[in-house]
C-alpha cells in the first residue's frame, strides 16, 4: 500500500496492529511509539464524576486566570495543576471506600478543566476593550463571545488531530501536554499500571515518580515564596545607560518557564530568545538613540522618547513591530503546513462522505467525534453569530466569513505553535492583533468606519482570540491523550462540556470584578472637573440608558442617572459619565478595568486592573478605523519575518520573541541551555552504543531531567493560579500590604542596592538541580507511587 493512501491515524494503527494494515510509516518516531494504555485495552474513561470534577475545576481555574490576565496580561496553563488535583482527590476518595480513578479518567478531568484558563485569557484580552472604546460591558455580549469562540476553537481543532498530533509525533513536542502525560503516568492507579502491561511484548514507558513530584514540590514552594511572601524579586532587570541607553535585559525567574525551556529544547528556545534580544538590545536602543533628539511626541507614543523607559518604548513602538512579525510568521507557517493539514482533513472528510465506512474498524485511540457533528456544530455556531445583535454582526455575512477564515488560520497556527514552544509562550494576543489589523483593514476597504463597527471588529477579534487559545489548549490535551492512550472522541466531548460551562460563568465574573472596583468621582472633583466641563444636548438625554450607582456609594445616592460616553478619536479611553435630566455631568464612573482612581471619595481603596492587552486591542481598532495605525511599524515586523524565512530560520518562533518581553523568553532560553548540556552528556554516555539520532533524542526525552522539568511546570503553574485566586480576596489585602511593606524596607533580595542580583541565587539553585537531575546525579527513583 502506498504512503499517500494511508492517513496518519491509519499509520498509528499500523504500529499496534501490523497485521491489519501492511504499512510502515515515514515518521521514525511512530515505529517505536506505544501509548501507555494499549488501544486494545478498555478502561473506564468518560464517566460522570471525573467529568463533573473537571468542569468545576475548569470554572475555578478560569476565574483565577481571568483575574491574572486582567492584572498582568498573562495566564498559566491549567492542565497540569488540574491533573495533579485530580490524582490527589481521587486517591483521597479511594481511602474512604470510593473507586480510584483510572489514568484515562484523570485525563478526562484535566481535559475538561483546561478549557477555563484558555477562555479566560481570550475574554480578558479582548472584552475589556469595549469599555475603553466607549461601550458598556454586557453579560450577553461577553457570554456569547466566550461560548462561540471556545466551542469554535475546539471544533476546528478536531480535524487537525491526525495531522498535528499523530503524524508530527516526535517533531512537535507539545511540552505542557507531554509534561501532563508524565504526571498522569506517575500518578496512575494499580488498575491502569496493570493495563499498561496487558499486551505481551509491548514496551511500556518506565515511570519515575520521584523526579516529577520533587520538581512539583520545588516549583510550588519556590513560586509561593517569591509571589506570596516577596522573599525575592520575581524579575531582576538591568537597564543600560550612557552610549547604550534604552537597552535592557531581564529574566522572570519562574520555575515553570525554566521547565518549558528544558522540554522544548535548545533550538526553539534560542530562536525565541533571539527575538527578544533583537527587541530589547537592538530595536529599543535604536529608537531611543534616534528619537531622543526629536522635540515633542512621536506617534503612536504619548510622551517624548527621551523621557520613555525601555518598557514604554516597547509598548508604544516595538509591540506593533512584533505584531506584524507574528502575523507574517503565522501566515507563512500556515502555508508551509498545508500538505500536512490537508492529510488530516482528508481523513476527516472521508468520514463525512462515508468513504470510511469501516469507521468501526478504527482502533480506539484513533476515534474522533464524527465530522458530521463537527461541521454541523460549526454551522450552528456561525448561524448564532449572525443572529445575535449584541455582537454587532447581525446578518453580517462578511463578518461570519472573516471569523471562519481567521478562526481556522489561527486555530491551526496556535495548535502547531503550541507543539513547538508550548502554551505558556503561545502568542495568542499577537494572533488577535493580526486578526484585528486585517479585519479593520477590510472594514476600511468597504467603508465601515463608524463607531458602531468598533464592536463588530472586537467581536470578530474576541471570537478568533478565544478560538485560537482553546485550539492550542485542545491540541495539548489531545497530545496528552495520545501519549497515555485515551480515546480522542471522549476527550473532545469532555473539553466541549468544560468549555461551555466555563464560558457561562466567566461573563458574570468579569462584570463583577469591574463593578466592585468602579469609583464614582463627583464631577466637581478637581481631578475631573476640567474634563467634565460639557453638557449633553437635553433632547438627547431621554435616549440614553439609565443606571444607578453600584457598591457602597450606591447606598448614599440612590438616584438613577443617564449614561453618556465621552469619546476621543486619538485612541485614548472613552470616559463614562452619569448625567442628570438636564444633561449636566454629575459623576465620572471610573471603572475597575483600566481605571485610574484607586480610592472612593470616602477613602476606601479598590482593586484596579490594567488590562494591558485589552488596551492594545482598543488602540488598534481606533487607530485603523480612524486612519491612525502606524503601518510603518507593522510592515517592519512583516519584513523581519520575511528576512528570517529567506535565511532558513523559523520566523514564527522568532516573532514570538520579538513580541514577548525578553524577561519571558530568557528563562526559557536558560532551560534550553540546560537541556543542551544534558544532551551532550547523553551523547557521550551512549557514544559506544552507536545509537541513531532518533534513539539519542529518545534517551534525552525519557531522562529524569524531563520529568523534573514537568514537575517545575506543574508546581509553578499550580502556585501561580492559587496565588492569583487568593490575592483577589479582600480579607488578604492587609496581609499583602504588610508583606509588601516589609519587602520594600527590610528585604535586600526584593528592594535595595542588590535587588537585581541576589534573586538570581535561588534561580541558579533550581537550575543546577535540574541539570543534576538530567544527568541522573540526583533523583534516581524509579518506582511509581503507591496508589490507594
Amino acid at each position: 500500500m502506498s504512503t499517500e493512501a494511508i492517513t496518519p491515524g491509519e499509520a498509528a494503527a499500523a504500529q499496534e496492529f501490523p497485521d491489519r494494515i501492511g504499512f510502515k510509516p515515514e515518521n521514525p518516531y511512530l515505529t517505536t511509539f506505544r501509548p501507555y494504555i494499549p488501544a486494545g485495552v478498555e478502561l473506564p474513561e468518560l464517566t460522570a464524576l471525573p467529568l463533573i470534577m473537571g468542569t468545576v475545576l475548569g470554572m475555578i481555574f478560569g476565574a483565577s486566570s481571568l483575574y491574572l490576565v486582567l492584572k498582568t496580561g498573562l495566564t498559566v496553563s491549567a492542565s497540569i495543576p488540574v491533573a495533579v488535583i485530580s490524582i490527589t482527590l481521587f486517591r483521597a476518595l479511594s481511602k474512604i471506600g470510593f473507586r480510584n480513578a483510572t489514568i484515562l479518567e484523570n485525563n478526562v478531568v484535566q481535559t475538561a478543566g483546561s478549557a477555563g484558563e484558555s477562555i479566560a485569557f481570550g475574554v480578558g484580552v479582548t472584552m475589556p476593550a469595549i469599555l475603553i472604546l466607549g461601550f458598556d460591558l454586557e453579560f450577553t455580549r461577553v457570554m456569547l463571545v466566550a461560548i462561540l469562540g471556545g466551542l469554535l476553537g475546539i471544533l476546528m481543532m478536531i480535524p487537525l488531530r491526525r495531522a498535528l498530533i499523530v503524524a508530527q509525533h516526535g517533531y512537535l513536542k507539545y511540552p505542557e501536554g507531554t509534561a501532563c502525560a508524565e504526571v498522569l503516568k506517575a500518578g496512575a492507579d494499580e488498575t491502569s499500571r496493570a493495563a499498561a502491561h496487558a499486551e505481551a511484548g509491548a514496551p511500556v514507558a518506565e515511570v519515575r515518580a520521584l523526579p516529577i513530584f520533587t520538581g512539583l514540590g520545588i516549583g510550588f514552594v519556590y513560586k509561593v515564596a517569591m509571589d506570596a511572601f516577596k522573599t525575592w524579586k520575581d524579575t531582576p532587570e538591568k537597564v543600560f545607560g550612557g552610549a547604550y541607553s534604552g537597552a535592557s535585559i531581564a529574566a522572570e525567574i519562574n520555575p515553570a518557564l525554566l521547565g518549558v525551556g528544558y522540554i522544548i529544547g535548545p533550538r526553539i528556545a534560542s530562536i525565541m530568545c533571539a527575538g527578544g534580544v533583537l527587541a530589547y538590545l537592538v530595536l529599543i536602543p535604536a529608537i531611543k538613540f534616534f528619537g531622543s533628539s526629536i522635540q515633542g511626541v512621536l506617534p503612536p507614543g504619548t510622551q517624548p522618547i527621551s523621557q520613555m523607559s525601555p518598557n514604554a518604548i516597547r509598548g508604544a513602538y516595538v509591540l506593533y513591530i512584533g505584531a506584524g512579525a507574528v502575523a507574517a510568521g503565522g501566515i507563512i507557517s500556515l502555508f508551509r503546513s498545508l500538505p500536512t493539514i490537508w492529510s488530516g482533513l482528508k481523513g476527516g472528510l472521508a468520514d463525512l462522505r462515508g468513504g470510511r465506512s469501516a469507521r468501526a474498524g478504527l482502533i480506539r485511540t484513533d476515534e474522533d467525534l464524527s465530522m458530521k457533528f463537527v461541521l454541523g456544530g460549526i454551522f450552528v455556531l456561525l448561524a448564532l453569530i449572525v443572529l445575535f445583535p449584541q455582537l454587532g454582526l447581525r446578518w453580517n455575512i462578511l463578518g461570519a466569513i472573516l471569523i471562519v477564515a481567521f478562526g481556522f488560520l489561527f486555530v491551526t497556527v496556535s495548535s502547531r505553535l503550541t507543539g513547538e514552544i508550548g502554551s505558556s509562550s503561545n502568542p495568542i494576543s499577537g494572533m488577535t492583533v493580526a486578526t484585528l489589523l486585517l479585519t479593520c483593514l477590510i472594514f476600511l476597504l468597504v467603508g465601515w468606519t463608524g463607531s458602531t463597527y468598533y464592536v463588530t471588529a472586537l467581536s470578530i477579534g474576541g471570537i478568533v482570540c478565544i478560538a485560537a487559545s482553546n485550539g492550542g489548549t485542545t491540541s495539548q490535551d489531545l497530545k496528552t491523550g495520545f501519549l497515555v492512550g485515551s480515546t480522542p472522541k471522549h476527550q473532545q466531548t469532555a473539553i466541549l462540556i468544560g468549555a461551555l460551562a466555563s464560558a457561562v460563568v466567566l461573563g458574570p465574573i468579569l462584570l463583577k470584578l469591574n463593578s466592585a472596583g468602579t469609583v464614582y468621582v463627583p464631577a466637581t472633583d478637581a481631578s475631573v472637573a476640567a474634563a467634565a466641563n460639557f453638557k449633553v444636548d437635553p433632547a438627547q438625554v431621554p435616549t440614553l440608558k439609565t443606571e444607578t450607582l453600584q457598591g457602597p456609594q450606591g447606598t448614599k445616592d440612590t438616584k438613577a442617572y443617564h449614561v453618556f460616553f465621552k469619546s476621543t478619536t486619538e485612541g485614548g479611553n472613552a470616559v463614562k459619565y452619569l448625567v442628570d435630566d438636564n444633561g449636566t455631568p454629575v459623576y465620572m464612573a471610573d471603572p475597575a478595568i483600566n481605571g485610574t482612581h484607586k480610592a472612593r471619595p470616602d477613602g476606601t481603596t479598590v482593586t484596579k486592573f490594567d488590562a494591558p492587552k485589552a488596551v492594545l486591542m482598543s488602540y488598534i481598532i481606533k487607530g485603523i478605523l480612524s486612519h491612525k495605525l502606524p503601518w510603518t511599524l507593522v510592515l517592519l515586523g512583516v519584513m523581519i519575518a520575511i528576512v528570517l524565512e529567506m535565511s532558513g530560520i523559523p520566523s514564527l518562533a522568532f516573532a514570538v520573541g520579538v513580541y514577548l518581553p525578553l524577561s519571558s523568553s530568557s528563562p526559557i532560553f536558560i532551560g534550553g541551555a540546560v537541556r543542551w548540556l544534558v544532551d551532550k552528556y547523553v551523547r557521550k554516555k551512549f557514544a559506544r552504543h552507536k545509537l541513531s539520532e532518533e534513539q539519542l533524542v529518545a534517551e534525552g526525552d525519557k531522562s529524569p531531567g524531563v520529568l523534573m522539568a514537568s514537575g517545575y511546570i506543574a508546581g509553578g503553574a499550580l502556585a501561580g493560579i492559587i496565588f492569583a485566586f487568593l490575592n483577589s480576596l479582600p480579607s488578604l489585602s492587609a496581609f499583602n500590604e504588610r508583606v509588601g511593606n516589609w519587602a520594600n524596607t527590610s528585604n535586600p533580595f526584593f528592594h535595595g542596592r542588590f535587588e537585581d542580583v541576589l534573586p538570581l541565587i535561588p534561580f541558579v539553585i533550581i537550575t543546577v538541580l535540574l541539570y543534576l537531575a538530567g544527568r541522573e546525579v540526583i533523583l534516581r527513583g524509579r518506582d511509581a507511587p503507591k496508589s490507594g
